[in-house]
């Protein structure tokens, strides 16, 4: 297991210097999964509800966010990010799957902006989506991938 890099030597917070670090180009992928109830989806499907459209608020506000991630993560590094993208899949009659994509080219990885870009996406979609329905459930948030930077890859379900 690494060491915790956001501690120094006293075991006290503070921020990595990445300077060192040659900048690669870096993708993060994280999903996240809402369900609800089947009348709340079919709601969302057909753009019924009374504030608007449910997936196009919630991609904006998770590319949004994955921009905003260093003013609500602390510690973390302010990156240019090249690209966000925030899709979404319908899975069976209950619940909205989000795969949010962030690459960057810089010295440290993306991984907490595209999980920030999939937790608000399902955050806006409860918001929405809350009039209708209040045990809307948040699941299942976590990386998916990453590349890019001196300690590789990491895919889900391949080893650490």
């Amino acid at each position: 297991m690494s060491e915790l890099t956001h501690l120094n030597a006293r075991g006290e917070a503070h921020m990595v210097d990445v300077s060192p670090k040659e900048e690669t180009v870096r993708e993060a992928v994280a999903t996240a999964r809402v369900k609800m109830l089947p009348e709340t989806l079919a709601l969302v499907k057909k753009q019924q509800l009374k504030k608007g459209d449910v997936l196009s608020a919630a991609r904006l506000a998770g590319i949004m966010a994955a921009k905003r991630t260093p003013e609500l993560i602390p510690l973390c590094h302010n990156l240019l990010l090249d690209q966000v993208s925030v899709d979404f899949e319908f899975l069976g009659d209950d619940s909205i799957f989000i795969t949010a994509r962030v690459i960057c080219t810089g010295r440290t990885g993306v991984e907490m902006e595209a999980m920030t870009a999939a937790t608000v996406s399902s955050l806006t979609i409860y918001d929405m989506c809350k009039a209708v329905d209040r045990g809307i459930i948040i699941q299942d948030v976590c990386l998916e991938s990453k590349s890019g930077g001196k300690s590789g890859a990491f895919v889900r379900g391949e080893g650490k």
